[in-house]
């Protein structure tokens, strides 16, 4: 596993494995399977309903706390009462602390639930602080309105959408990305480029193991999800080849300002009154 540096001095694994959509015993046996095959970070949320699954997970791995790295988020409908809602992600996850807790929505009060986010930091019950889809514009709201800058930013990124501006942006932060859709939502056309299928010969590696190494190499976080052993080792097989300076390249000019999701003012506004019972989950 190679790691990230992150601007608080922590360091972060530049692979996890992704649990959205999945439901909680899936979710608890692809993070026992993840563990068993040398992942260290694991990525869940709020919304996902499905952190206590994680936590039994990681418990079930016979990891140490100290040996896995968590990521979850809170979601919109839980900012208005986030000291509570760290509280009470904690408990799901039965831990002590969370390694990376992101704001899931730019939406409501994402300034307050930010400096809660921060006392937390302060309590030593968070270590580092994230944003979820956050605009430049939304995170440099952020950033002036805060004493901790956010380390990590969650946002669509993958070849055919690299986040050219807002990566220039956040060198002055010094924050990373962290890629959801990583694989373009699985797009056979993006997956299939004739430049991933050229190199599958010559690294021994699939278009997919290709692509996540183009991310990690380009300074981004990937955290595909899976439920099949086979994928969930596969994707982490990433670390005994590099691309050159020429391959990585030829994979930046596929650029072509393609996203597979957009959010809208409505959307958002639905995100802050959808407001799960978060504790019922299994």
């Amino acid at each position: 596993m190679e790691n990230f540096q992150l601007n608080n001095g922590t360091m972060m694994p530049s692979a996890g494995i992704g649990t959205f959509l999945m439901e909680p015993d899936d979710a608890q046996k692809a993070v026992v399977d993840a563990l068993g095959v040398g992942y260290t970070m694991i990525d869940t949320a709020n919304i996902y309903m499905n952190e206590k699954a994680v936590g039994r997970g990681i418990k079930d791995s016979g990891k140490a706390r100290e040996e896995v790295y968590i990521s979850t988020k809170l979601w919109p409908s839980e900012y208005v009462k986030a000291t509570q809602a760290i509280d009470e992600t904690l408990k799901r996850l039965n831990t002590d602390y969370i390694d990376l807790l992101f704001l899931h929505q730019p939406v409501g009060d994402y300034i307050g639930a930010y400096r809660a986010m921060e006392t937390a930091v302060w309590e030593g019950r968070v270590k580092s602080l994230g944003l979820s889809n956050f605009s430049v514009e939304q995170i440099k709201k952020v950033v002036e309105a805060s004493k901790i800058a956010p380390a990590v930013i969650q946002v669509e990124a993958h070849p055919y959408y690299p986040e050219t501006e807002l990566k220039n942006y956040m060198k002055e932060i010094g924050a990373v990305i962290m890629a959801w859709y990583p694989l373009g939502h699985g797009d056979t056309k993006l997956i299939n480029e004739p430049v991933f299928t050229e190199l599958t010969s010559k690294y021994g590696k699939s278009n997919v193991q290709i692509i996540l190494k183009w991310h990690i190499q380009s300074g981004n976080v990937v955290i595909p999800g899976s439920k099949n052993p086979e994928h969930i080792k596969d994707n982490i097989n990433l670390f005994d080849f590099a691309l050159t300076d020429e391959e990585m390249n030829k994979i930046n000019a596929l650029d072509n300002n393609t996203r597979y999701f957009t959010s809208t003012p409505e959307m958002l506004e639905g995100y802050l009154k959808f407001a799960p019972d978060f504790d019922a989950q299994k």
